[in-house]
């Protein structure tokens, strides 16, 4: 299989609408058009008030980024390229997916996903950042571009540690943080809208 197959394959898993499916299904209601517009999992809990439903969206989202991840490792073993081109694909899908014209989610459950399988390490210090931020501003977005950014300097100051417990590690440093960054770019680019509102309501 070509990295350029791979990409497209794990592009088309990660743009499954999972909650904009089910609440179609479910409550026959377009996830896009209501709440925040957006397709993961705390819309769709915020629409229905239904953990069950916010569960499901959350578990299927992040089984879009370990499929992905789990795919490349079949395929391409030891290849941390070809493992991080999957994710950044399934998260780039789930953001902006193809069957609803390019609009989507914002990519955290997937990546959080793929990053269980080939970077524990990076998964959890976005979760404690996360966790941290939100104790001193409990604001859902904030938290997130926090976490966010605190990832990319992360993978820049603590390229070599977190290479090394990395599965399968990046052949150069080069590597790990331009692909680490680039990945948390695209999720940042569907907090743009969010941060904007809080910025205005200030």
């Amino acid at each position: 299989m070509a990295l350029s197959i791979l990409f497209v394959i794990c592009y088309i898993i990660g743009s499954f609408p999972t909650g904009f499916i089910i609440l179609k299904k479910t409550h026959n209601l377009d996830l896009r058009k209501v709440g925040s517009g957006n397709i993961g999992t705390l819309n769709s809990f915020e629409v229905t008030n239904s953990k069950k439903i916010g569960i499901i969206v959350l578990f299927m989202d992040l089984t879009k980024g370990i499929i992905s991840v789990l795919l490349a490792k079949l395929f391409f073993p030891n290849d941390f390229s070809a493992s991080i081109l999957a994710l950044i694909a399934a998260v780039l899908g789930h953001c902006y997916s193809i069957w609803i014209k390019f609009s989507g989610g914002r990519g955290l459950a997937t990546a959080a996903g793929g990053a269980l399988i080939l970077s524990p390490a990076i998964l959890l210090i976005w979760l404690l950042s996360w966790f941290l931020i939100n104790k001193v501003n409990a604001n859902i977005h904030i938290a997130n571009v926090g976490a966010t950014i605190i990832i990319i300097f992360s993978s820049i100051l603590f390229s070599e540690q977190l290479n090394l417990i990395t599965f399968p590690p990046a052949k150069e440093g080069f590597i790990f943080i331009f692909s680490i960054s680039l990945l948390m770019f695209i999720i940042l680019t569907k907090h743009i809208s969010p941060i904007k509102d809080i910025i205005y309501k200030n």
